[in-house]
């Protein structure tokens, strides 16, 4: 059987399984609310605090961004760059020696590799032989020339002799004592002593002309010795070059193939050695974030290499024109599809020493964030609202 109930205002009727049970008589009970309460008044106040705060943060934080704006410049189109020096030989030969193998880490004047010195130092000895030889040969010349001039005087003093001869023969022949024989004899006589006496001046010039005109010239200051000295100088420079160093601190970089045997010609490339002294960054500004932008301004540098980690530095200088102007094939904008884009000029920032010492990797990505100092005046904030009502 199914149990029925029927609820009535003034009586409740149950049946169940076909019995019927009395109605129930009497007022509903009727629960009792609670009575309200007032909110207290901390509540109040907070809620008062929080509808005045947010908009007073708003309007602090929008006049900071607006006082601020155009002060910092950033991009993160940067790069560290670090000198890179191609190392090659100035002496052509066989490789003997080799002191480093790629990444290694040199400092200024190590011996990076030596070439076969044998040649040069046999070089060597022939331009010491020849400035030697130099040297004898200007005392040679001086000896010539001491030499000519003994020989000028004794032409001289037959020439006098000669004439004195010649002289008292005409004499004789005027007078009628000597023979016309005689006569033209020491006229003969006297033109020969005329003519070796041409002769020894002729050979004295010539040994002065050796000696450049001056008898007493050092030796050292004669043109042959002076030509020999820089041959020999060159053949020292020639074996000197024979051990190549570092140019400078860095680190060895593509000379992973360079061995012991290998046969190089003077000039050819060989390895490179990137410098860590010389470590600056390029970034890529846009043209319209240079309005404030100028050489000695301070900047930071973030690396993606050493995140959290903020290096310091100063712009150096502003480049010359866009990446545009200095490619190989420059748009043309006169073609009628012109679109305007806003080009990037690139800005070299020098890293301070200290920063950049720690830094071993050349190439890697950078964020810029430069220092201009600019900032916005209320009385052009003030102006702009004028000009706008």
């Amino acid at each position: 059987m199914n149990a029925v109930a029927k609820v009535n205002d003034d009586s409740t009727e149950i049946e169940l399984d076909g019995a019927s049970t009395p109605p129930l008589t009497g007022p509903t009970p009727v629960e009792p609310q609670p009575e309200a309460v007032a909110p207290p008044k901390k509540r109040r106040s907070r809620r008062f605090l929080l509808m005045v705060a947010l908009p007073l943060a708003l309007l602090v934080g929008g006049g900071y961004f607006w006082w601020t704006g155009g002060r910092y410049e950033e991009t993160e189109n940067a790069n560290l760059r670090q000198a890179r020096v191609t190392i090659s030989s100035e002496a052509a030969g066989r490789i003997v020696e080799v002191d480093v193998a790629d990444n290694t880490l040199v400092h200024k004047g190590d011996v990076l590799f030596v070439v076969d010195p044998e040649p040069y130092r046999i070089a060597l000895a022939q331009a010491d032989a020849s400035l030697a030889a130099a040297k004898m040969q200007v005392e040679q010349l001086r000896a010539a020339y001491s030499q000519a001039v003994a020989q000028e005087q004794v032409a001289a003093g037959e020439l006098d002799y000669a004439q004195a001869q010649f002289q008292r023969s005409t004499d004789l022949a005027k007078k009628g004592i000597s023979a016309t024989s005689s006569l033209d004899e020491a006229r003969r006589d006297l033109e020969k002593a005329q003519n070796e006496r041409a002769v020894a001046r002729q050979g004295m010039e010539s040994a002065r002309a050796g000696l450049l005109g001056n008898p007493d010239i050092e030796t050292d200051q004669h043109p042959a010795v002076l030509a020999a000295q820089a041959a020999r100088d060159k053949a020292a420079y020639n074996l000197a070059q024979t051990t190549v160093r570092a140019p400078a601190d860095g680190i060895v970089s593509q000379a992973s193939s360079f061995k012991i045997g290998q046969v190089v010609a003077a000039g050819t490339p060989l390895f490179s050695l990137v410098e860590t002294g010389d470590t600056w960054v390029e970034a890529n500004f846009k043209e319209t974030q240079l309005t404030h932008l100028r050489p000695g301004q301070s900047a930071d540098i973030t690396l993606d290499t050493y995140p959290g980690h903020v290096f310091h530095g100063t712009v150096e200088s502003i480049g010359a024109g866009t990446g545009a102007e200095f490619s190989l094939l420059p748009a043309q904008n006169a073609t009628g599809n012109w679109v305007k884009v806003t080009q990037r000029i690139p800005v070299r920032l020098k890293l301070d020493t200290r920063d950049a010492a720690d830094i071993v990797s050349s190439g890697m990505s950078a964020k810029v964030t430069v220092d201009t100092g600019y900032s916005r005046s209320l009385g052009g904030l003030f102006g702009k609202a004028v000009a706008a009502q």
